[in-house]
């Protein structure tokens, strides 16, 4: 079984455009205990400024301008909010 994608959303909000997609994996892995694959950006211009992911290697983590992060992901309602939240402080 393939990762299932289950939430997807892009709009273009604060001046920037927003992307989320959040897949489910078929079983979780010790990189994704929570089973979720993630992708979610905010981007100015072409450039990301704010994102949250958990690419294969690093785990769950974000970005804020050129800094890179630790998270601690709880749910996906928690990861969604946590990310608006930083778009709008980035603003």
């Amino acid at each position: 079984m393939k990762a299932l994608r289950i939430f997807y959303r892009k709009e273009v909000m604060f001046g920037g455009v927003i992307e989320m997609v959040i897949w489910q994996l078929p079983e979780p892995t010790p990189e994704r205990p929570h089973g979720l694959k993630y992708r979610l950006v905010y981007a100015v211009d072409g450039e990301r400024v704010v994102g949250y992911d958990n690419e294969t290697g690093k785990g769950d983590h974000k970005h804020f301008g050129k800094r890179e992060l630790p998270y601690r992901f709880v749910d996906m309602e928690t990861l969604v909010a946590d990310f608006y939240t930083d778009v709008r402080s980035y603003k």
